[in-house]
């Protein structure tokens, strides 16, 4: 029999870790090749580890819920044959070093601590009781010059030290840079208040005929992102409203057509992305993220998609390159990543590297919202319901009312470095190539 190594695979460019969420395997079971044997969960997505080998799970290292690194070891596997040997991945190493580091500076530091006490370099005297107790101790010479003494010339007594010693045992000893430990100390003045730090936490009245139920991890997640996001972004919102009804009518048109020869269904959400992109060529300046006090301003245009989970959940699939694909184009990555979202099938690499995000809040029936920016990008445009609404229709000759389809665009951005100028010129020609779509284009 031989042994193969099922590690954790690398799963993006800027994912390092995952959880461990069930495993559909158990010791002793058979596996084929390809079959998958546990579940995982990043910070975006949850997905599957397959086995590469075909074999009987013969040990696993961890349990669900544990945190493991890209390129760890997770579970061994019999197959027949020789003996199979994996190199060591660059994660590995790297952990391995990390690892290696802590424990040395761990010795360097019981080696300070250890070290015999010298007092040829101090002014003060110390009796040799003095001197016993803080070798006993592990009290440094620089530490003890901080006792003040109670004796003949501010000397330190036996009974200082020893006091000294009851509150350190209470108290953590901080290392400095220099490598001396030195005692905790209380500050002299405690006027701080928690309250000045994190707002007071509402107290939650609960009684024998409410229900309790724990957050689920991705919920934690999403909650933990929110409130990052508005403590981090100042956020302002702009609203303009949309005369769509050249898009509406023009998909009622094309739309069973399009299906018959692309094989894809033909929803609004592309042709409203088609727009983003363009407004975006048009408008670098909300194509960007923000790096503390740097601006980074991105090359590609990859617009994140909000997409509802069957759980009820959210999650952020990216169309990269956006601006250079054609409408088919669009409508093929969209429908593609909403399946696979709604699937539960989505990759890492398919939540990375966004740097605008539209959110359609239409679909739940809203007419608008005020959405909450996707860190680090510095914008989000909420799309509204369409709806029929009593419009007046300018015309050579005359103003009439007519009934037009219409819908609200809601841009939230970030006014640290988007000014309102920009925000709501931004949205505008979204709104302007919108409302100057052709009726009579090809798709």
């Amino acid at each position: 029999m031989a042994k193969f190594e099922l590690r954790l695979p690398k799963m993006g460019e800027s994912v390092a870790e995952a959880t461990i969420t069930n495993w559909l395997k158990k010791v002793g079971d058979h596996i084929a090749a390809d079959e998958a044997v546990l579940e995982i969960a990043t910070d975006k997505v949850d997905s599957e580890v397959p086995s590469e080998v075909s074999g009987t799970l013969s040990e696993i290292f961890f349990k669900e819920n544990d945190v493991v690194q890209v390129g760890q070891i997770i579970a061994y596997i019999e197959t027949e044959g020789g003996v199979v040997v994996d190199a060591p991945s660059e994660e590995t190493t790297a952990a391995n070093i990390d690892i290696a580091a802590v424990e040395k500076t761990f010795e360097t530091a019981k080696d300070i601590i250890a070290a015999p006490l010298d007092f040829s370099d101090s002014e003060k005297f110390y009796s040799p009781l003095v001197k016993n107790i803080a070798k006993e101790e592990g009290i440094s010479l620089a530490e003890l010059e901080t006792i003040a003494g109670s004796g003949k010339d501010g000397r330190v007594t036996k009974s200082d030290i020893l006091e000294y010693v009851s509150k350190r045992q209470t108290q953590s000893p901080l290392i400095p840079q220099g490598g001396t430990p030195q005692a905790a100390t209380k500050p002299e003045t405690s006027n701080f208040k928690p309250e000045t730090v994190a707002a007071k936490v509402a107290p939650v009245s609960v009684n024998g005929q409410d229900e309790i139920v724990e957050m689920d991890r991705m919920r934690k997640l999403i909650s933990g992102y929110m409130v990052q996001s508005v403590q981090t972004s100042a956020h302002v919102q702009s609203f303009i409203e949309v005369d769509v009804t050249n898009i509406v009518k023009w998909r009622d048109k094309v739309k069973t057509a399009f299906e018959k020869r692309e094989g894809e269904k033909l929803t609004y959400t592309p042709i409203f992305m088609e727009a983003v992109a363009k407004a975006l060529k048009d408008y670098p300046g909300l194509n960007i993220s923000i790096d503390g006090d740097y601006i980074i301003k991105k090359k590609n245009i990859n617009l994140g998609m909000a997409a509802a989970l069957p759980n009820g959940n959210l999650i952020v699939p990216v169309i990269k390159n956006a601006d250079q694909l054609n409408l088919v184009g669009m409508a093929k990555a969209v429908n593609d990543l909403g399946n696979r979202a709604k699937a539960g099938k989505l990759k890492p690499d398919d939540t990375q590297g966004g740097t605008y995000t539209v959110t359609n809040v239409g679909t739940f029936g809203s007419v608008f919202g005020t959405p909450i920016i996707n860190q680090p990008q510095v914008g989000i445009l909420a799309l509204g319901a369409i709806r029929k609404v009593p419009a007046v229709i300018e015309t050579p000759e005359g103003d009439f009312i007519g009934i037009r389809q219409k819908m609200f665009l809601s841009h939230s951005y970030d006014h640290r470095v988007v000014d309102g100028a920009l925000g709501g010129s931004f949205v505008k020609r979204v709104a302007e190539y919108l409302e100057a779509f052709d009726v009579n284009r090809d798709y």
